[in-house]
């Protein structure tokens, strides 16, 4: 029997316009029930807005969103009771402590058995050390904690993370990126970020927008193997006849004791010239090899 996927994320020719700009330009995507996509792209690219969209937060100017087949825009409340969201501010209300906050949010979706899910949420975020206190008194690690136990407390089937980690320190970053992980074995995740690092600790897959449109969408391996501009540099104490490296291919000399290649699968070829150096007894300087990061890739589709 086949398996079919059911979507818990589905975007149409989506259009938001802002005067004669438009901040989301006929975009479509969909992501899986129980997949963690990065959604990528440099500022005022059309991230927050599409989120937005999805949450029921922003109305689009065309197309249409869809949230676990529901419609967003003709069944508001019922995309919501499936969504948690985290937005990029954060609002708060520092005034009210950590526990009467989510006791709060926790009614507004009408949550059965309140007591028990705070609890829970509290553990799942890392917030117990923390959760006596008053919003005001938390760190911002801790306060992003707490927008995230907020986001989670009526077990929606999907989160929408914008900026997750802005502004937290790396320890932090560490912390809450584990927990996104976590989350994610469960939910299907929609999450934004700048820091390309954490995208690739934490996705499966990547959704790059630049300028309202979408410039790619792929499994994170796929785009890291598409981006073949990897080489390496062998540089050797003494000069050797080009004959030595026959076996290699689309190697060239730099000058009479470096040479380069260029390929898409750095480490066997340095592996391949580390293992000619010994047979033949050769002195290497240095080996150095380079792939394209996610970060070249983002430079090279967004610039």
């Amino acid at each position: 029997m086949k398996q079919i996927h059911s979507m818990s994320i589905e975007v149409k020719t989506l259009l938001k316009e802002y005067g004669s700009q438009k901040a989301v330009n006929g975009i479509s995507f969909k992501v899986n029930k129980g997949e963690i996509v990065g959604f990528l792209g440099p500022n005022g690219a059309g991230k927050s807005t599409t989120m937005k969209i999805i949450t029921g937060y922003l109305q689009a100017d065309g197309g249409q969103a869809v949230v676990c087949d529901i419609d967003v825009l003709t069944s508001p409340l019922a995309t919501k009771q499936k969504i948690g969201y985290l937005p990029e501010s954060n609002a708060l209300y520092y005034d009210m402590y950590v526990r009467e906050y989510l006791h709060f949010v926790a009614d507004v979706h009408e949550v059965k058995n309140p007591k028990e899910k705070i609890e829970s949420v509290i553990q799942k975020v890392g917030l117990t050390p923390e959760a006596h206190k008053k919003i005001a008194q938390l760190s911002k690690g801790y306060k992003q904690r707490v927008g995230l136990a907020a986001a989670l407390i009526h077990d929606p089937e999907v989160l929408i993370l914008d900026e997750p980690t802005s502004g937290l320190d790396p320890n932090q970053i560490v912390e809450i990126r584990n927990v996104i992980k976590e989350l994610g074995k469960e939910k299907t995740v929609l999450f934004s970020s700048h820091i390309m690092q954490e995208v690739e600790a934490i996705c499966d897959r990547v959704i790059i927008i630049n300028k309202g449109t979408i410039v790619a969408d792929d499994l994170l391996s796929h785009l890291l193997k598409k981006s073949q501009a990897g080489s390496v540099t062998l540089e050797l104490k003494e000069e050797v006849h080009a004959a030595v490296f026959s076996s290699i291919q689309n190697i060239t000399r730099v000058n009479t004791t470096t040479w380069n290649v260029k390929t898409d699968n750095p480490e066997q070829v340095k592996k391949s010239l580390m293992h000619i150096c010994l047979e033949k007894n050769l002195n290497v300087l240095s080996l150095s090899g380079d792939s394209n990061n996610l970060e070249e890739i983002f430079r090279n589709l967004t610039n």
